[in-house]
């Protein structure tokens, strides 16, 4: 129970800045409901001075009278409901923000087990339920209770024995009430979880629909989703039925109630043991309490829901952030470039190692390779020198600063990064160039451009640099992705590089165009490269063959190949083909040339 209500009370906590208007939306609850307790005192006055005693004035004046409190009454409506609108939304644009604040801060170790879909769906539609309750909804709940207590008290100044038959059944009322929202609660948190499941659905489908029509799978990602919606109907159907189950029960008391009434009072009323006004103003109260008795098990409902989805929220939001900056931590400036592991050991949250006891130093201007097979921890590495993960062990030192040291900001702007598959935005290019220097001048963004070898084909489009490119640069081949990326990376100018050299997925021509740009990037950083290509590895100043999370060797390519161990066995299956290749096109080259010359003089005049 305790934990349940704390979901509350944080949701209330966002209401806590805006006290003004909170203050005005719920006195003008409390208004109202005070002004609706006096229409049935009005009544009763109307009915005892004015009809029993066939006095005109008196019924005049009680109709001024209720004409005037509904006046009021429609001032005091508007400053509830407009109040109480604007808190919704503002409380739903403050969590939103911070959720997504959140989300962005988050480590690389979480987003490797969060799904999309679920993280939007928790974004999107559990904030929107909350929202419904924290302003409108909470607002309404509060006007029910105020109307409830105030009719109870109203009843019991008019008659205390008759209110005490009257009120019986309301206790059953509030008993049946909070049955159902015990009931409901984790129903709705259910639904709203596979809610989360049915947008990850759809966002894989989204994301991979080439995949999906290239073969043919669209009959099988329609069974899939509609495999997961049904269960949402399922979920959502429980519910209604609990739903119809209780809401007959919520109206029969509400009609026991004036059955009583009635039984109890109209003898004594006929007996004018009490006035005919006196019986109709607590039938009034009782029937007062119809709209409100209806609607407290839709205000139920709201809370029910809005607690479930404000638990998946908050969720999110109370996730630990692993990497975190010291609060001492300092700025990182002028940096050299030197990276420095000290017997660094690292393992994913609940899996196994990943490395063990890594040691190694780049000198600043070095370019080093790593290789191993598929999972011996080449990634990892790089992904802990701009602290995407902390090692478990270790220290990973930049121009002889621990990285936990400095702040991220100024660790990170140091770092470029520039992968096989580059993320572009749905921006325009120069947009996705300057994505890290905001403040770039077009100038340098062209001049990065051009360095990249991507100017050109930037150029023959219709509206150059200012082109849209689409969701994930879907408008652009892989190689101009490859190549803004570096652009990218260019104006970043980060003293550290780490980038991924396999251009296995484009043509000869755009990888020539890709190696090109890439040696202008590598110029004079210290650069950390998952090599895929022998000539990467020939030029390498350091090569490390990484096997189950650990160096085996390092060393330059020549000494690797003499020591004819894993490298050496990568080498043979994997890379042996590119040098001969190479060769080859090197023959082929020499004996074009040597052949031209020829055929030029046996064409020449005779």
């Amino acid at each position: 129970m305790n934990g349940k209500l704390s979901v509350y009370r944080r949701l209330l906590g966002f209401l806590r800045p805006y006290t003004k208007e909170a203050t005005i939306a719920y006195v003008s609850v409390l208004f109202a409901a005070l002004l609706n307790l006096f229409v049935p005192q009005i009544i009763k006055t109307a009915i005892d001075e004015g009809l029993a005693k066939g006095s005109a004035p008196a019924l005049f004046a009680a109709g001024g009278l209720i004409l005037a409190i509904a006046v009021v009454r429609g001032v005091a409506s508007f400053a509830q409901r407009y109040y109480g609108q604007w808190l919704t939304h503002r409380v739903a644009y403050d969590l939103r923000n911070r959720f997504y604040n959140c989300v962005q801060r988050l480590p690389f170790a979480f987003h490797d087990q969060a799904q999309t879909g679920d993280l939007m769906s928790r974004a999107t539609s559990d904030i929107t339920e909350t929202e419904r309750f924290v302003g409108i909804g909470l607002m309404d709940l509060t006007a029910t209770l105020l109307l409830l207590m105030g009719v109870i008290v109203a009843m019991l100044l008019e008659s205390v024995s008759l209110s005490l038959y009257a009120l019986a059944p309301m206790a059953l009322l509030v008993a049946a009430t909070v049955r159902f929202g015990n009931v409901v609660r984790p129903k709705f948190k259910r639904i709203q979880e596979q809610m989360g499941v049915l947008s990850t659905t759809m966002q894989e489908s989204m994301t991979g629909i080439q995949l999906v029509k290239a073969f043919a799978r669209e009959p099988y990602e329609l069974e899939k989703f509609d495999r997961e919606n049904e269960e949402w109907f399922a979920r959502r159907y429980a519910v209604i039925k609990v739903w119809a189950n209780n809401w007959p029960t919520f109206t029969l008391i509400l009609a026991a109630s004036i059955f009583l009434l009635l039984w109890f009072g109209g003898p004594p009323a006929i007996a004018g043991e009490i006035t005919v006004g006196s019986l109709f103003a607590l039938i009034s109260y009782v029937l007062m309490l119809n709209g409100p008795v209806q609607r407290l098990g839709f205000l139920v409902n709201m809370a029910a829901t809005a607690g479930a989805s404000a638990s998946r929220v908050f969720e999110i939001i109370d996730t630990p952030i692993e990497v975190e900056e010291q609060e001492d931590a300092t700025v990182l400036e002028d940096v050299r470039g030197e990276v420095t592991f000290e017997h660094v050991s690292f393992h994913y949250r609940n899996g196994p190692s990943v490395l063990e006891d890594i040691s190694f130093t780049a000198k600043p201007g070095q370019m080093v390779a790593l290789i191993g097979p598929t999972g011996s921890g080449k990634s990892t590495v790089t992904n802990l020198i701009p602290r995407f993960y902390d090692p478990t062990a270790g220290r990973v030192l930049i121009d002889g600063h621990d990285i936990r040291t400095v702040t991220l900001a100024s660790l990170r702007r140091h770092i470029g990064i520039v992968l096989q598959e580059p993320f572009l935005f749905g921006l325009t290019i120069s947009e996705n160039i300057a994505y890290g220097r905001p403040d770039a001048t077009p100038e340098e963004i062209v001049a990065a451009a051009k360095a990249a070898r991507a100017h050109d084909f930037i150029m023959s489009f219709p509206d150059g640099y200012e082109t849209q490119i689409g969701e994930r640069g879907v408008t652009l081949s892989g190689g101009q992705r490859q190549r803004i990326a570096i652009a990218r990376a260019l104006l970043y100018d980060p003293r550290i590089l780490i980038l991924d050299d396999s251009t296995s997925s484009v043509d000869t021509e755009t990888e020539h165009l890709i190696q090109e740009a890439l040696k202008v990037l590598m110029q004079g950083r210290t650069t950390f490269i998952i090599a895929q290509r022998l000539l990467t590895l020939k030029h390498a100043d350091q090569i490390l063959v990484l096997d189950h999370g650990r160096i085996v060797e390092r060393g330059t390519h020549e000494e690797l190949l003499a020591l004819n161990g894993l490298y050496r066995r990568i080498y043979d299956l994997q890379l042996k083909d590119q040098e001969e290749f190479a060769a080859l096109v090197d023959r082929m080259e020499r004996t074009s040339s040597e052949t031209q010359p020829a055929a030029a003089s046996q064409g020449g005049p005779q």
